[in-house]
């Protein structure tokens, strides 16, 4: 694709990225095909496609509007569209670029959407805040947004959580949102890795990784939500106390594998970065390279239990992670159902389901009856936010994967 870069981005990084990306696009439109959006909604526009062509436009023209704002805000940054693209254009970095720009650019939001965007924002990315706030939600909950009061509606509670006592030991993200709304799963993770002689270890309170102030044009905030936790890990980190840092959310891992592009700018940060990423691991890494130890404590010859897994985007498309959950739940006695496009997002996105709730909750609903098709007796996912948003729209129990796994070994013990 040919470009002709305006001059107020003309020759800066972010221009020369973009323009990068910009001339790797084919107009093919392979993109159309598993971009969620444009399946349900039909324009060109609400496709990955359609909105290259609006950044492009904005980048040589140095004029944005509501009209671009508007289809770049209706993207889920699912990334499918990457994984289907033979050229291998880097949408992601497109999208996020092409909206920092368009804030820049296009006219103020209207107040109240500014608001509720900074509510999400302080509320969400402050875990002792954000449990209060929920706590307050549940006793007010008919006062409330549908679309909130939903996911505050099954909040399972918190199981034992081993102390460390092993020689192996490794740092998990506690997170924002996760203690509250998912709070047994990295306790499950806990329990499970005890088992096999491996500590889990939380530092108290270490926060937000950083992606929601970030998917909300907050770039600054992002990278000092970042920088805090950064600053909480390394200590342990380059010590030698710890292995390494798990991560049980896809969401918040898929983010903090790319930290290098929040930190270009700022050599300090970038060679913090430099000793991070490298020892972050999702636990599906971590359960797959331990498997040897973990097989025997299964129960023998139980009966298999019919499952359905549901691979969260940033699983699949963001860290590129395909078949390993499914095999270690394959392994651990789960028959899992399949599940008809599969690729496609179920609609949590982060924040994306608050800020466009109608499109979310089609893409829920989508999603739910492709997964509850084979008739399993629950579903596995392996990200917060998809967690709680499939769970505000069915009965069926709605489990981190290592859950199941940990619930299925404990019963054998």
């Amino acid at each position: 694709m040919q470009t002709e870069l305006a001059p107020f981005i003309r020759g800066t990084s972010r221009g020369d990225e973009a323009e990068a990306i910009l001339r790797k696009c084919v107009h093919c439109g392979f993109c159309t095909a598993t971009c969620p959006t444009y399946q349900l909604l039909g324009d060109e526009l609400d496709g990955p496609r359609g909105r290259i062509y609006l950044i492009k436009r904005m980048l040589e023209t140095a004029q944005a509007g509501d009209q671009t704002r508007l289809h770049l805000d209706r993207c889920l940054t699912c990334r499918s569209c990457e994984t289907t693209c033979p050229s291998g254009v880097e949408y992601g970095r497109l999208v996020n670029i092409g909206r920092a720009v368009v804030e820049e650019l296009a006219p103020r939001r209207p107040l109240q959407q500014s608001i509720w965007r900074r509510v999400i924002a302080e509320l969400v990315s402050r875990p002792r805040v954000f449990k209060k706030t929920v706590a307050l939600g549940r006793i007010a909950a008919p006062l409330l947004p549908q679309v909130v009061a939903d996911k505050m509606a099954r909040i399972p509670r918190a199981g034992t959580w081993p102390a460390p006592r092993h020689g192996r030991k490794w740092l998990v993200l506690s997170g924002c949102a996760q203690p509250t709304l998912a709070p047994d799963v990295n306790a499950a993770a806990a329990r499970l890795l005890d088992r096999i002689g491996i500590s889990l270890v939380e530092v108290r309170h270490d926060g937000c990784c950083g992606a929601l102030r970030f998917h909300l044009d907050d770039e600054r905030g992002s990278r000092k939500d970042a920088s805090s936790l950064i600053a909480k890990w390394l200590p342990q980190i380059d010590r030698g106390e710890v292995e390494g840092v798990l991560v049980t959310a896809s969401g918040c891992l898929a983010f903090m594998r790319e930290y290098s592009h929040l930190f270009a700018s700022d050599p300090n940060g970038m060679a913090r970065v430099s000793r991070l990423v490298p020892v972050l691991h999702d636990v599906s890494e971590l359960v797959a390279s331990n498997w040897t130890a973990i097989a025997p404590l299964l129960p023998a010859d139980s009966e298999r239990i019919r499952l359905v897994f549901q691979s969260p985007c940033t699983l699949q498309h963001g860290l590129r992670i395909r078949g390993t959950i499914e095999r270690l739940l394959e392994s651990a006695g789960f028959d899992l159902t399949p599940v008809t496009d599969a690729h496609l997002c179920c609609g949590s996105a982060g924040s994306y389901s608050l800020l466009n709730p109608g499109i979310a909750q089609r893409l829920r609903d989508n999603k739910i009856e492709a997964l509850l098709a084979g008739d399993p007796a629950g579903i596995a996912s392996a990200n917060v936010g998809c967690i709680a948003h499939l769970a505000s729209g069915t009965r069926q129990p709605v489990r981190h994967w290592v859950e199941w796994l940990e619930a299925r070994i404990a019963a054998a013990s």
